[in-house]
């Protein structure tokens, strides 16, 4: 199992949902989160130009079968993508093992 977890822009969201939910990809947990990067976003004010820091984006959190590794990160490259600096990044871990709480069973059969 894989889990990948993507920083997105807040307004690509809907199509990164949208993409996930279209390959299978139906239960993942998101957050708003700031952070800082390379994008510098900048706001106007009575035409002058403030520089901000601090960016909003989108934390997804998905874990997925190993067969849907490549596809999920596919969904999400190609729905968040908009070309410019600041579209984000994604890391893919490893994960041991999986428990339904529910149920207490265990395994890859507990993410469907």
């Amino acid at each position: 199992m894989k889990k990948i977890e993507a920083i997105i822009r807040k307004s690509k969201f809907s199509a990164v949902k949208k993409a996930l939910h279209e390959i299978g990809v139906n239960f993942f947990s998101y957050w708003d989160v700031t952070g800082i990067g390379n994008e510098k976003q900048g706001h106007v004010y009575r035409g002058i130009s403030y520089s901000t820091s601090d960016i909003q984006r989108r934390y997804l959190s998905i874990v997925v079968n190993d067969d849907f590794e490549e596809a999920t990160i596919k969904a999400i490259l190609d729905a968040a993508a908009t070309g410019e600096v600041g579209d984000g990044k994604i890391f893919v871990s490893h994960i041991d093992e999986v428990y339904r709480i529910r149920t207490g069973e265990k395994g890859g059969q507990t993410l469907k």
